[in-house]
């Protein structure tokens, strides 16, 4: 018989799949890492980590968190989450709609990585397609509002009317009026953030009906509702005229669909108008996100929060367009800044912009005028069945006092119909109805109320006895959306296109890698970003019964056990909708803590020259004293300057906020000692959570002694970009401050001793939580460890190679950098009148977006590659530095002049390098195709170097005029934009 051999050496069946994640979402092959390794003289993966971290911070236990799953098994988990939530139909209004998103822009902006991947527009010559969605943004809110500036966006309605409280604050030049109105017809959770963001700087928030604001030498300001939260139209000129005539003025809340049929508030006496844009297409997603928006006199434009855009020209005079007035963010007026806000709602604004392209100013009229109708039939019914509805003129939201019914009878029959309605504490019902409702809901809605009346109501019948239309108080008078831009792109062909040739103007991680320092462009995984689109979670409204939402609950709890297992804190919350509102909201819980315990007088806050501009910024909007901490010659926070001051203010300091690895892209090796002092002196210690990327899996935030710090999930956790927003920035605490974790007035959150609400929505940006939750499932512990060690490969490994060309100004323990590092340009601005901008325009024609220019040192790039960027598009960068270098060797040994080198020309646009004539000191192949990997894949940029100066000078913040954009010389293209 034959015989069966036999070895010790078989392996059973392995029947776990083999199809990791890990190996689609970090960029190096084995064969890449073992290479990079040789190149940096490293032994190891683990070798290399070893001498980058010092050994006492490292975590000794790996990370507690279930196995990695495949994209499909996380895709099937998403999908049961979701059932489990429950789609009731929501007429509870409260700043919230369902909408329809038109496909054509849930495809080719949401769902498209040319969109959701771009960075913030800082280099405008490779943003020009983001930039002008933008300014389309600006424009719908300036005709909407009739006012005369508007920003590209801000993070919610909630905030946004904050923001407006604490710019009216800032231009009125009476320094004792610290008195703000607000009526108490806003809606709740505007009233508690209004409240909570005023106490910090000593702003006394009074909340009464308007008719009994009464304007003394102490107000400087109101916010009103229109309509109010109940949905009632007021007439408020009065209210603008009282506050006019005694120096104050009128901030105004408002749905901006409604102002399609209603006056614009700039017309009756507004000075600033918010409100969201969420109805505009975008999904309510349980809360977020969303854009705000925000508008105001043109006076007033050097106190706008938030990002602007603006209209300027380029090196060859043609118009182009840019973020403006920089001179007013965080990163450069730091503690002096108008606000701390550095992420907005990017992607959001841009959807909500495209709607208004989309549908134009009849088909946004034809909208609101349909809602409306439906409306008026609803109230037609109800009062016909002899309910009462409280307010004679509204737009599209009823508040009903219920005639021969109770609330709770009323409830059930709305719960029997899986109807969600308001209820009030006086036992009257709110409907708010939207774009999605139909006859058949209004039928419902009939039945729920008892509207029967001896027979059954139906809003056909009904309707056929109404005059359609708006025929109540302030009615609209004036036009809108009058730009060819609105009135140009109706068919889904030609939106198609419009969104296509934008995006086409735009460099995004579809092109390149993007090297940021500080901001991790990382992979943005397609599986991870599906969920979101599933109707179950982007369909729910974020004031649905909690019982409703057991799916968003479950992803909210596990994710946050993820996060805390990573961090090593106790608890968390994710209201704040970024990383500066984390930031914020962790200096408030610090706050509440001190005075919790008697120590009301804490109130200095101690934060290092290298941190990030929102550091200072939010410390400063949470009434502390910033005192600026030096850093030493090689970076790292100066130990004698940190234990003097917090000697000197022992009995006033409050915190310390420390970013770590540090912004110089080193690991510290006294960061323990950092927090040290700060305890020894009664602090709490603040983590700045942007560098966190470097350290999952390795170290944990609380274990080297931090008390609380922010996570930026758009960063580490993978939520995209989407061109500077969304963000969200969770907060994570230890067990002692997590009794202070924000609240909210409408879900109950947060800790028993909470702070009032960050946000409008009790769990800020909800639907893109999802991301990260499913980022960490697909990875899982070993991957996410993995992931930063890989980080730390790529950096070091850049770092090495880019080393041979230009100098690297910090480096940490062992000779090693972090997950990012300081390239020193700042010889050449001396010696040749080349600076880090030269580099960062000519770096386009190489197909690359630049580091992050001139921070934290000035004339410096800072550079992050990440985990998921391959060893070939690494060279590829290095190749382009490489060559630049020559290119500056070239002006070194006199070959060039500055002025005529390529860099000071750059970039360079097909239309420059196809004209007839070539007048430049070098080729047109070397200006288009400086090393042969751009043949293969060539960006242009659409415009040459844009000139900010100039269009600061000449502020224009709408569409410009057609004839703008044919203005060829400087006194041309100025008359255009001033006689618009």
């Amino acid at each position: 018989m034959p015989s069966h051999p036999t070895s010790c050496l078989q392996m059973a069946i392995d029947l776990s799949s083999a199809n990791t994640f890990d190996e689609r979402h970090l960029g190096p092959t084995d064969a890449d890492v073992d290479a990079m390794l040789d190149a940096l003289g490293a032994e190891s993966l683990d070798a290399l980590v070893d001498a980058a971290i010092p050994d006492s911070i490292r975590t000794d236990a790996p990370l507690d968190l279930p196995s990695a799953l495949t994209e499909q098994q996380v895709l099937d988990a998403a999908q049961d989450a979701g059932a489990k939530n429950d789609t009731w139909r929501s007429f509870i209004g409260m700043g919230y709609r369902h909408t329809h998103t038109p496909p054509v822009i849930q495809r080719n902006i949401l769902e498209n990585p040319a969109w959701y991947t771009q960075y913030t527009p800082y280099q405008a010559e490779i943003a020009q397609g983001r930039l002008e969605a933008l300014l389309n943004f600006q424009d719908m809110t300036i005709d909407l509002t009739g006012l005369e500036i508007a920003n590209a966006s801000l993070l919610d309605e909630a905030t946004a009317a904050a923001e407006a409280m604490m710019m009216l604050n800032r231009v009125d030049r009476r320094s004792d009026a610290a008195t703000f109105y607000v009526s108490e017809d806003c809606h709740p959770q505007t009233i508690e953030v209004v409240k909570g963001r005023a106490e910090p700087i000593g702003i006394d928030v009074i909340v009464e009906s308007p008719e009994n604001f009464v304007f003394g030498e102490d107000t400087f300001g109101c916010l009103l509702q229109y309509p109010t939260t109940d949905g009632a139209v007021h007439d408020y000129r009065d209210v603008a005229d009282r506050a006019h005539e005694a120096d104050a003025y009128v901030a105004v809340a408002a749905d901006l669909l409604s102002l399609t049929l209603l006056e614009a508030p700039g017309e009756w006496g507004a000075d600033a108008v918010v409100g969201s844009t969420q109805r505009f297409g975008v999904p309510m997603g349980y809360g977020g996100p969303h854009a705000a928006y925000f508008a105001t006199r043109e006076r007033f434009q050097r106190q706008v929060p938030g990002r602007m855009i603006g209209v300027t020209k380029d090196a060859d005079g043609e118009m182009a367009l840019r973020m403006a007035l920089q001179t007013r963010e965080q990163h450069i007026r730091r503690g002096r800044a108008t606000s701390n806000i550095c992420t907005s709602q990017v992607l959001l604004a841009v959807m909500a912009s495209m709607y208004a392209v989309y549908h134009g100013p009849e088909g946004l009229r034809e909208i609101a005028t349909r809602v409306h109708d439906l409306t008026k039939t609803l109230a037609e019914g109800l009062n016909r069945t002899g309910h009462t509805v409280r307010h004679d003129a509204y737009f599209d939201t009823l508040r009903v006092d219920l005639t021969d019914a109770t609330q709770a009878q009323v409830r059930e029959r709305a719960e029997a119909h899986e109807i969600n309605l308001r209820y009030y504490d006086d036992g009257s019902v709110g409907v708010a109805l939207d774009q999605t409702v139909d006859a058949e809901d209004l039928d419902a809605l009939f039945t729920v109320f008892g509207a029967t009346n001896g027979q059954k109501l139906y809003a056909d019948d009904l309707a056929a006895d109404l005059d359609s239309g708006y025929d109540g108080p302030m009615p609209r008078q004036t036009s809108y959306l009058e730009h060819p831009v609105f009135n140009s792109y109706h068919s889904e062909g030609e939106l198609t296109r419009y969104m296509k040739s934008l995006a086409d103007k735009d460099l995004s991680l579809v092109h390149s890698m993007i090297p940021l320092g500080s901001c991790t462009m990382k992979l943005n995984p397609t599986a991870a970003l599906q969920p979101i689109s599933n109707p179950q979670f982007a369909g729910l409204h974020p004031f649905a019964p909690q019982e409703q939402a057991a799916g968003y609950e479950q992803v909210i709890d596990e994710l946050s056990g993820y996060l805390t297992e990573i961090t090593g804190f106790d608890d968390i919350s994710f209201q704040p909708n970024s990383g500066a509102s984390g930031e914020y909201t962790g200096l408030l819980i610090i706050q509440a803590y001190h005075e919790a315990r008697g120590e009301e007088q804490r109130d200095v806050c101690l934060v290092p020259e290298s941190a990030h501009g929102t550091n200072p910024a939010s410390a400063n909007m949470a009434g502390m004293e910033v005192i600026t901490i030096d850093c030493d010659e090689n970076g790292d926070v100066d130990l004698e300057d940190l234990r003097e001051q917090a000697e000197v203010n022992s009995e006033r300091l409050a915190a310390a906020m420390i970013t770590y690895p540090s912004t110089h892209g080193v690991f510290e090796e006294h960061v323990e000692e950092i927090c040290d002092v700060i305890h020894e002196h009664g602090g709490q210690v603040y983590l700045d959570g942007a560098n966190v990327n470097a350290q999952v899996g390795l170290c944990r935030p609380r274990e080297y002694g931090v008390d609380v710090c922010h996570l930026n999930l758009h960063k580490t956790f993978s939520i995209p970009h989407g061109g500077g927003g969304p963000g969200v920035g969770p907060v994570c605490t230890a067990e002692h401050l997590s009794p202070f974790l924000p609240g909210h007035p409408v879900v109950e959150t947060g800790g028993d001793q909470h702070i009032p609400a960050i946000a409008a929505a009790p769990h800020g940006s909800a639907l893109i939580l999802l991301i990260s939750w499913a980022y960490i499932k697909l990875l899982g512990p070993e991957g996410l460890t993995k992931s930063s060690k890989t980080a730390l490969l790529n950096a070091n490994y850049l770092a090495d190679q880019l080393s041979n060309h230009y100098d690297i100004v910090f480096r940490g323990p062992n000779d090693r950098v972090a997950h990012e590092f300081i390239l020193d340009l700042r010889p050449f601005r001396s010696e040749l009148d080349i600076n880090e901008q030269d580099v960062a325009k000519r770096l386009m024609d190489y197909g690359f977006h630049a580091p992050t220019m001139s921070w934290p040192v000035v004339g410096t790039l800072m550079v992050e590659p990440t985990e998921s960027e391959s060893k070939a598009e690494l060279d590829r960068l290095v190749d382009a530095f490489a060559a630049i270098r020559s290119e500056i060797e070239a002006v070194e040994t006199g070959t060039l002049e500055a002025e005529a080198s390529t860099l000071k020309q750059a970039p360079h646009t097909a239309e420059m390098v196809t004209a007839d004539e070539w007048d430049r000191a070098y080729s047109r192949e070397t200006a288009a195709y400086p090393v042969e990997a751009v043949r293969e894949r060539k960006f242009w940029p659409t415009v040459r170097r844009v000139n900010d100066a100039y269009g600061d000078r000449n502020l224009y913040c709408a569409c410009p005029p057609t004839d703008a954009y044919e203005a060829d010389e400087e006194e041309e293209l100025t008359s255009a934009l001033k006689t618009a």
